[in-house]
């Protein structure tokens, strides 16, 4: 047995998240792909089937108030709310991602614009937009400048503070950059982004139920997350919006729905905002992702989000460690930050046929994913990745690019 299995089995035995792997519906697969699509939690499939068995094949539309349709969105929210550092009352679950960035980034600029919305000096018709960016957020930003007037200059996100000017009225971030998993200086470039009068727009979706994220602490404007990564909501299920206590009176979504109105069984023709976070609301619900989110995040329960960012750090040091003495020298380069305060959940390695890689590592029962042109990415979700999948993805990767 080499000294890093021995390791690996030791980590185990006294990891202390350790028996939350029973939570999910595992195999004997190594699932490094959770940065992606987390894994099944093991009693979502019954709560979902009561939804659909009881709560829509019997109660049909009364489960809209007597199973808690209808206050859904906010109720989840609150229950994302402290995985993301934020208090109850600023976080709304619906739509997707790219939906949420749109309503966020116009709605930011909207801010910037009203009389004394942002420092006085600029017409705030500028847009920054994280150069690195996952390429969503990109064509959203585009949109919503062509909509709004703006300009929108793509920048580095160590770049930010000084590309900042009076004529910047939104910026759009994210916290961990998808493709190297490096992690960036969100309470820094906040402050740098609110020096300059503008609104600071995150996207979090490698980060939430990764990492601490601290919303409130930092004083971050509006954030949004997917939910079908590190808080295993399932396939496509609904995305976050936060938005700020501070800034709810005054968000003016571009998508001013019926579910959003203050009072949207009034069916009037004129639009009125709801109060609070439903405000970020559109249409209908969709109730049965909605609700298979809301048991996934069962999972959570007693789990510190500071425990997972320890474990996290750990899984990832030990892997790259792995890497280095298992992979021939030369093979495969780390593109992921050395440094735990640049390091997100996730390791990539750059690899110049990365993608006949991956291929081969999935056959032989190690699953993690490809990024154009030459990435090879592995997301470690602490509440069921152990120290041995980390050793044994390893060394399975060194016997396939020892290969060829």
């Amino acid at each position: 047995m080499s000294e890093l299995l021995s390791r690996a089995e030791a980590l185990d035995a006294a990891d202390e998240l350790g028996a939350l792997r029973d939570r999910f519906v595992l195999d004997e697969v190594v699932y490094l792909d959770g940065n992606s699509l987390g894994a099944l939690p093991a009693h979502v499939a019954d709560r979902v089937a009561d939804v659909v068995r009881r709560q829509w094949g019997e109660l049909r539309i009364r489960s809209w108030e007597e199973s808690g349709w209808w206050t859904a969105p906010e109720r989840i929210g609150d229950r994302i709310a402290p995985l993301v550092g934020a208090a109850p009352g600023q976080v709304v679950v619906g739509d997707s991602t790219s939906v949420n960035v749109f309503k966020a980034l116009v709605a930011a600029v909207r801010m910037a614009r009203e009389p004394g919305g942002g420092e006085a000096g600029g017409p705030r018709d500028e847009i920054l937009v994280d150069a690195t960016t996952f390429p969503t957020d990109g064509y959203i930003a585009g949109s919503a400048a062509r909509m709004t007037g703006c300009t929108l200059r793509p920048v580095a996100p160590d770049e930010v503070p000084g590309a900042l000017s009076s004529r910047t009225a939104a910026v759009l971030l994210n916290h961990v950059d998808y493709r190297t998993g490096r992690l960036h200086a969100l309470p820094a470039l906040t402050a740098a982004v609110h020096g300059a009068g503008a609104y600071a727009v995150w996207d979090l979706c490698h980060s939430a139920g990764a990492l601490p994220v601290g919303l409130d602490e930092h004083g971050v404007d509006l954030a949004v997350g997917c939910t079908y990564k590190y808080l295993n909501g399932g396939p496509g299920s609904p995305a976050f919006l936060y938005v700020r206590r501070g800034l709810q009176d005054r968000f003016d979504s571009p998508l001013p729905g019926w579910n959003s109105h203050a009072e949207p069984f009034g069916m009037r023709p004129e639009y009125e905002p709801a109060r609070g976070a439903p405000r970020g609301r559109v249409g209908t619900p969709d109730i049965l992702s909605l609700l298979a989110l809301e048991a996934s995040l069962d999972v959570w329960d007693g789990v510190p989000i500071e425990a997972v960012r320890a474990k996290s750090l750990a899984l990832t040091d030990f892997f790259l460690e792995c890497v280095a003495a298992y992979v021939p020298a030369g093979r495969v380069e780390s593109v992921t930050p050395a440094a735990h305060g640049q390091r997100g959940s996730q390791v990539a390695l750059r690899c110049p046929d990365a993608r006949a890689v991956m291929k081969r590592l999935i056959e032989r029962g190690v699953v993690g994913d490809f990024r154009h042109p030459d990435v090879l990415r592995f997301g470690f979700t602490p509440l069921y990745v152990g120290f041995g999948d980390v050793e044994r993805a390893a060394r399975v990767l060194a016997a396939v690019l020892g290969e060829g």
